[in-house]
């Protein structure tokens, strides 16, 4: 499958598992729900956990073999609010967690999407 439509899908997944964390959480209110949320789907937030995978060596062969299609994949666009790089590794990072969602690797996914959701947790304590 193309690494695009990977991304396409592995944003939702993404996304749905962050807002399920965050209403366990107890964060309730939209406005907090939204502004909490954007920490973790933000390209520059997705960017940093593909790197902190990279530092950890967290990745199989296969997912490094994904996540480079998807880091050089066209999209044709980039968002105002981010450079290409940093857009091209958040794309990397959704077409792995895509690639787990459609292969029903549902264990691996899980694996990789609490790592990136402790990761921006982390990351928040320390700043």
């Amino acid at each position: 499958m193309k690494s695009l439509a990977l991304a396409y899908m592995g944003d939702s997944v993404y996304e749905l598992h962050v807002r399920r964390y965050l209403l366990k959480k107890g964060e309730v209110k939209p406005n907090q729900l939204h502004k909490a949320a954007v920490r973790f789907v933000s390209a520059k937030s997705q960017a940093q956990v593909v790197q902190a995978w990279q530092e950890e060596s967290l990745l199989t062969e296969e997912e490094e073999s994904v996540l480079r299609r998807g880091r050089n994949a066209k999209s044709g666009s980039v968002p105002k609010n981010t450079d290409v790089q940093t857009y091209r590794y958040s794309t990397a990072f959704e077409a792995v967690l895509g690639y787990h969602y459609l292969s029903g690797h549902e264990d691996r996914l899980e694996e990789l999407i609490t790592s990136a959701i402790q990761h921006v947790e982390k990351r928040r304590v320390q700043q």
